[in-house]
């Protein structure tokens, strides 16, 4: 099977200006802009499935909700640009390489059986074309901010399960758990340790469900994903990376009830890390 087309090089999702103000091109996805060089992204909050698709899912919404990143949305608040992917990461995972970016077997999403058949490959096509998109929108988004700005903080919003077992079973031990696992695989110690470090210590200042956050780096996912590799094969240490994965302690994962107080906690220390770590990310001189 062959990909689709990749948009090219014209492609404008931004107008020009001091800003990237989105053009109607960049209409699939919520984002919206402010002047500033911390771009936070949630491309897993959606839970839309084109039709299409809805038709051939062989799982009910409750079971997808549970895999997909609920409220992630929410938390981007703390970004200058923020980015909300409006659809499933079942319709095309945007965190995976191309070629593994539609979920075609058990293994490829937590032993779940996505369709009720194989999807053709106009379907896997039509996903993939989206993946291309999201992908030529962010080069084109960074590209302009690293024209007006010396670096550009991505902060790539996730969440995840620790109640697999059931959810009236033990939760997943916390050693393996923390409450906040920031994602650095990408972030250069030699040029964003001191940034990570206090991003970090800015997380563990907002205390949540009455106790001091557990923040750790590289536990659960010591491997990251593959949208912070592909940004820093093509932009290097320009960008930094932070992708800050909350265990679901904002929500019951089985029920999907959230938990407003500790979620505005969560986004509470989130905006004070950000805030803490922004003289890093100066203005181009």
């Amino acid at each position: 099977m062959t990909g689709p087309e990749r948009p090219g090089h014209d492609a404008r999702y931004f107008a020009p200006g001091p800003a990237p103000i989105p053009t109607p091109l960049a209409d699939e996805w919520t984002i919206a802009v402010a002047d500033g060089p911390v771009v936070a992204t949630a491309i897993h909050d959606g839970h839309a499935l084109r039709p299409s698709l809805r038709a051939r899912t062989a799982l009910a919404d409750h079971v997808r909700l549970r895999e997909e990143d609920p409220l992630t949305g929410l938390l981007t608040e703390v970004g200058d640009i923020r980015i909300q992917v409006r659809s499933s990461r079942f319709e095309v995972d945007h965190n995976r390489p191309r070629d593994g970016a539609v979920y075609a077997r058990p293994d490829d999403c937590w032993g779940l059986q996505a369709w009720r058949e194989p999807l053709p490959g106009h379907e896997i096509e039509q996903s993939l074309a989206a993946w291309d998109r999201f992908r030529a929108m962010v080069a084109e988004l960074l590209d302009r901010l690293l024209q007006r700005w010396e670096a550009v903080l991505l902060v790539d919003l996730h969440s995840y399960n620790h109640r697999r077992d059931g959810p009236r079973a033990e939760p997943a031990p916390q050693e393996q758990n923390p409450d906040i696992e920031l994602g650095l695989t990408t972030a250069d110690p030699g040029r964003w340790g001191a940034v990570s470090a206090c991003f970090a210590s800015a997380l563990r200042q907002v205390p949540v469900k009455g106790r001091i956050p557990d923040v750790r780096a590289n536990v659960r996912f010591p491997t990251g994903g593959d949208f912070p590799e592909w940004v820093h094969a093509r932009w290097g240490p320009r960008v930094c990376t932070i992708s800050p994965e909350y265990k679901k302690i904002f929500m019951d994962e089985h029920t999907g009830q959230a938990d407003i107080a500790a979620l505005h906690a969560l986004r509470e220390g989130l905006a004070l890390a950000v805030d803490a770590v922004r003289p890093a990310f100066g203005i181009r001189r």
